[in-house]
């Protein structure tokens, strides 16, 4: 065997610069909470939320972080976050009861702008189209999933009346994992994937069965990412991940693609490895998925995965407006990715 020469050396390593170059950079961890709520506004803002009530925001790319417990929801876990600056997110409660919350000055102060106290109400995931606009989804209550929309950044919020809700199968639910099981799909709609007895799409009058595993309340879809092209009204690229949260490095049936809008679904060449409750695009081709049993990276539009951590994290999440790209999971790790 020939030995390569000093020239052909420096082309391989400037012709493949991405291929093993993706890695995380572990920013800060806390023993005990878990955080399932991520929101990246820019390079610099980062808000979380998690167990105990407990919401952290960093304005400096994550190199320093100010920790707050919310006062009277000392016993809460906000699975879900939106904020628009350093100073204005919107928190989400699960349940027990469900509770939506605002700040408006960075955490100091924060104001209760939903509350639903019905036994079975659980809040899983928020989505906004903008500043103002936005939707919080539900598991079923009495065989409908609960949705309610903002039209004022999240100050107030306005249930859907219950004959309009979409129905659901016995023993369908959604993931409270990484409040991305709901996605806006165009500037005035949006679609969302469930699992259990069955795992489905449901976007606009559509319902459709997605090659996931299903038959459990520990399986099915957790998270959807969709594509939106700048020269395109609707989104057309769109990626599916989920699996067995009880087997978390069971990657059968975990993954699904589609390249028409939702229309027809595929399964990856090479599968995530394990069960895994984020998606995420960071550009046309690349996408980042996270969970329990680590976190891969696609560079082909989901069709084959890498693995690049076997550490754990339950959700990840771009910059709204950057290129930032952030983890953050269980003993409060966050983490950065290098890309």
């Amino acid at each position: 065997m020939k030995w390569l020469t000093p020239a052909l050396l420096l082309f391989l390593c400037v012709c493949t610069p991405g291929i093993h170059a993706q890695h995380l950079e572990m920013l800060t961890s806390r023993s005990g909470l878990s955080i399932r709520g991520l929101s990246v506004v820019d390079n610099n803002i980062i808000w979380v939320s998690g167990t105990n009530g407990t919401v952290g925001r960093s304005i400096d790319r994550g190199k320093t972080w100010k920790w707050m417990q919310v006062k009277n929801f000392e016993q809460s876990d906000f699975r879900d976050i939106e904020a628009f600056d350093a100073a204005t997110a919107v928190i989400m409660s699960v349940s027990d009861p469900a509770y939506i919350l605002k700040t408006h000055d960075g955490g100091e102060n924060w104001k209760v702008v939903f509350e639903d106290t019905r036994k079975g109400m659980f809040l899983d995931a928020m989505c906004f189209w903008n500043e103002l606009s936005g939707i919080v989804i539900g598991d079923p209550l009495d065989g409908r999933f609960f949705i309610a929309r903002t039209f004022d950044g999240g100050d107030s919020w306005q249930s859907m009346p219950e004959q309009n809700r979409p129905e659901a199968e016995e023993g369908e639910a959604l993931f409270a994992a990484s409040g991305t099981n709901i996605r806006p799909l165009s500037l005035q709609e949006v679609c969302f994937v469930t699992g259990g007895t069955v795992s489905r799409l449901f976007m606009r009058d559509i319902k459709m069965d997605l090659p996931v595993i299903r038959g459990k309340n520990s399986t099915g879809a957790n998270s959807i990412a969709v594509y939106h092209h700048r020269k395109r009204k609707a989104a057309r690229q769109m990626v599916v991940v989920g699996g067995d949260f009880s087997d978390d490095k069971n990657a059968f049936q975990n993954c699904a693609l589609s390249a028409d809008g939702g229309v027809t679904w595929q399964t990856p060449k090479m599968l995530p490895q394990g069960y895994r409750s984020c998606v995420e695009y960071i550009s046309k081709k690349r996408l980042l998925t996270c969970g329990t049993s680590g976190v891969d990276i696609s560079s082909d539009g989901g069709i084959h995965w890498r693995l690049i951590s076997e550490e754990s994290f339950h959700v990840c999440r771009k910059a709204k407006k950057g290129q930032l790209v952030i983890l953050a999971g269980k003993d409060g790790r966050i983490a950065r990715l290098i890309w």
